[in-house]
């Protein structure tokens, strides 16, 4: 399919708006807290500290304009962390990891009251997450999730489909059943950052932007033109944590891709996809797709290639072979919109931790918060939460979660993580083409994609 145009920013960003830049750190300054990063996270933590102690001097230094990475170009899915149960209960027991699912809804529901309290247009709607079997190896991928919600008392956060009932909220041909989240929502992601952007802003946060940091120590923060001393640092830079000292293996670094429609209203009623939810099948390298307001689909896949530490490769926001299997993945499940307009496509980096779930931490006075996994958007307001209090040296339920301070579980080094990671991601992409094609994968492309099982890194099947 041909796709009209391709960038480095994509969709979101650019129906969103051009913003105005902040003018970029100069000279000598100080605060209480600096903030390193104005994604999702550096975000929510400024506005959280300033919720807490509105008297606290905050400053946040961006690389670029807050809100333009990759929380501005990701599939706005807001997401709770009931989805992990198994992973949670097998890293932390049973009582923790309900303790964390629950807390983790504070992500959805904070956001959706955010938006509404401060007048935030960002297209908040609650809609439950929709989780397929595409093909028939994805059938029960998703049972052990289920039979863990139900054994620790939460049956009703995520229950099985059969085929009829998802097929009754979204008809696609590929569809075999699946589960559906009771809690979830989508954004216009750009939005979302934009806004926030703005409002922390006006809560009196010092933004520098257009400012890449050089260093950050003891004496504080140090950019190009300018520094600021200051009593704690948070890091809260997604995919660029490996390039911070003690961080180089702390997690590696992926590439997501998407593509979005022309309006298509009348091949939404046709297939009955008018309840707004968010829907993802049961790849490893996940396709993830949802609606917009105005009738348009927004389909990513996480088959992306590998980022190599913390370099900014070009092929992470913009890669024409993916973005075109990107485009062919749209057509097939939904085979309406052949002949249909593929208005934009693009990309960005995903922080992979190695245990799938994100972690947040303190080294002295400098708090760290990474490893979302493409799933960032309601975990960071939580994150904020967790890392404003750190930054403030206030202890309490979300600072003893167990994401705090996790046992370090590390990635390998570079060149190994990279070419690694690549070998990886390509059998699972030939595990992938095989069993969409009904046949069963080859012995070595089976045994490289169930490696990182049995090195201890999670990965969603």
């Amino acid at each position: 399919m041909t796709i009209e145009r391709h960038t480095r920013e994509g969709w979101w960003l650019e129906e969103a708006g051009a913003v105005e830049p902040f003018a970029p750190l100069s000279g000598r300054q100080s605060a209480d807290i600096t903030i390193v990063g104005g994604g999702y996270l550096g975000l929510w933590t400024a506005w959280q500290i300033k919720q807490l102690e509105p008297q606290a001097e905050v400053a946040l230094v961006e690389a670029d304009v807050c809100g333009r990475g990759p929380s501005g170009r990701n599939g706005g899915f807001v997401s709770t962390l009931w989805d992990e149960l198994p992973n949670l209960r097998e890293s932390f027991g049973d009582q923790r990891a309900l303790e964390t699912a629950r807390i983790s809804e504070r992500g959805v529901n904070g956001i959706a009251d955010f938006c509404r309290e401060q007048s935030v247009d960002a297209w908040f709607r609650f809609a439950p997450t929709i989780y397929v079997a595409a093909n028939r190896a994805q059938v029960g991928g998703f049972d052990q999730t289920i039979k863990t919600c139900a054994e620790l008392g939460a049956a009703d956060e995520i229950q099985a489909i059969d085929a009829a009932a998802v097929r009754a909220r979204c008809n696609s041909p590929l569809f075999l059943g699946g589960a559906l989240v009771r809690l979830s929502a989508t954004v216009q992601p750009a939005r979302l950052a934009l806004g926030l952007r703005d409002r922390v802003q006006r809560a009196g946060v010092k933004i520098f932007e257009n400012s890449p940091v050089l260093k950050i120590g003891d004496n504080g923060v140090t950019t190009r033109d300018g520094h600021i001393k200051t009593g704690h640092i948070v890091l809260a830079v997604n995919s660029r944590t490996t390039a911070f000292p003690g961080m180089r293996c702390a997690m590696a670094v992926a590439s997501s891709h998407m593509v979005i429609t022309e309006p298509v209203s009348d091949v939404l009623e046709d297939i009955g996809w008018t309840g707004g939810e968010p829907i993802a099948d049961g790849r490893t390298l996940l396709h993830y797709f949802r609606t917009t307001p105005d009738g348009r689909i927004a389909f990513g896949w996480a088959g992306g290639r590998m980022g190599y530490g913390a370099r900014p490769l070009r092929c992470l926001e913009k890669d024409a072979e993916v973005a075109h299997r990107t485009a062919e993945s749209l057509v097939r499940f939904f085979p309406a919109l052949r002949g249909r307009r593929i208005v934009h496509a693009w990309g960005g980096p995903i922080d992979v931790s190695p245990t799938h779930l994100p972690i947040f931490g303190s080294r002295g006075r400098v708090h760290h918060g990474f490893g979302f996994t493409g799933n960032g958007v309601g975990p960071a307001y939580l994150g904020g939460e967790i890392l404003a209090r750190l930054a403030l040296d206030r202890r309490d339920e979300l600072t003893r979660l167990p994401l705090v301070d996790p046992p370090r579980k590390l990635m390998p080094p570079e060149p190994f993580r990279w070419a690694g990671g690549s070998v990886i991601r390509g059998a699972l992409l030939r595990r992938d083409a095989a069993e969409d094609a009904g046949e069963r994968p080859d012995i070595l492309a089976s045994m490289v994609a169930g490696l990182p099982r049995r090195l201890g890194w999670h990965l969603p099947r």
